[in-house]
């Protein structure tokens, strides 16, 4: 809630200021509705034309991303390694036929639904799966599996910033369009040349409101709001990067714990999970199972 809380400050002190200096509101309340209308529809019509659908749908779902920040936290993290560890416990120990039935069906894994927040997650589960099951056919060239998996993220990166890329050209095109609605006013108030000053200076007035207004939500709003979800989705990667690194280090060779130890490095900074944490995870883990 962050961004909520910024962007009462940005109203806070954009007003505040302008009634500290004396303006008043009445001129600003009296247009905004009419402005509103021309900028936000306006907008809103220039980012259908430019998305499919599924990108609009994808957008929307992304402003509560926004809203609510990463969803992966330092237990995530320590679930992700841990699920990996017995997933890698297994293949080392009854190999790919032991390996199959949890890759396969991972809705009926025993591994899988002890964390049911990774099973949940379709990106997370698909790669973990595929790249098993890729490792079970022989595909143990470590170099030609990592170089596979950073195209595949990098892929997924690109998909799940499309609509921080979308916000952003919305963004973009607001101070355009408050120029537009106030070229409007503009021309409404050479309509009424033959008006009072004072009605003349109400109208003009009101007219640089949309110049105001397409500034205020360009900068203020919407461009923050698409810096907050790229942020958002650069983080949330950095945890299917763990997955890359904890299978990568698998096919070089190395044991479970070692492996996941690999992962663990990867973790941001302030999210990874101390070597003692994790190893204590692991050991209840192997106990309970």
């Amino acid at each position: 809630m962050i961004l909520l809380a910024g962007f009462g400050v940005v109203l806070a002190c954009v007003f505040g200021g302008y009634l500290a200096a004396g303006g008043k509101l009445g001129p600003i309340l009296h247009a905004l509705p009419f402005e509103m209308l021309i900028i936000g529809g306006a907008a809103v019509g220039s980012f259908l034309m430019s998305n499919s659908m599924a990108h609009v749908k994808h957008t929307l779902g992304g402003l509560a991303k926004a809203l609510k920040g990463a969803r992966y936290g330092r237990q995530d993290y320590l679930d992700l390694c841990t699920l990996l560890h017995r997933l890698l416990r297994v293949a080392q120990t009854r190999g790919a036929v032991g390996l199959e039935p949890h890759i396969e069906k991972p809705e009926e894994s025993s591994i899988f639904t002890a964390f049911p927040r990774i099973l949940a997650d379709r990106h997370a589960t698909a790669l973990i799966c595929d790249y098993l099951r890729m490792i079970g056919m022989n595909a143990d060239d470590p170099h030609q599996i990592e170089d596979v998996m950073q195209r595949e993220l990098r892929k997924i990166r690109e998909e799940e910033l499309h609509a921080a890329h979308a916000l952003q050209s919305v963004a973009d095109a607001l101070p355009a369009l408050g120029i537009v609605a106030a070229v409007l006013g503009v021309i409404k108030t050479m309509g009424s040349i033959d008006q009072p000053p004072a009605v003349l200076g109400a109208m003009i007035g009101g007219a640089l409101v949309g110049t105001f207004l397409g500034v205020l939500l360009a900068y203020g709003l919407v461009g923050p709001l698409a810096s907050k979800l790229k942020a958002v989705v650069m983080e949330e990667a950095k945890y299917l990067e763990v997955v890359r690194a904890v299978l990568v280090a698998h096919l070089h060779g190395n044991a479970p714990q070692v492996a996941v130890e690999v992962g663990r490095k990867t973790v941001p900074s302030d999210l990874m999970p101390s070597f003692q944490s994790l190893e204590t995870t692991l050991n209840e883990a192997a106990a309970a199972a």
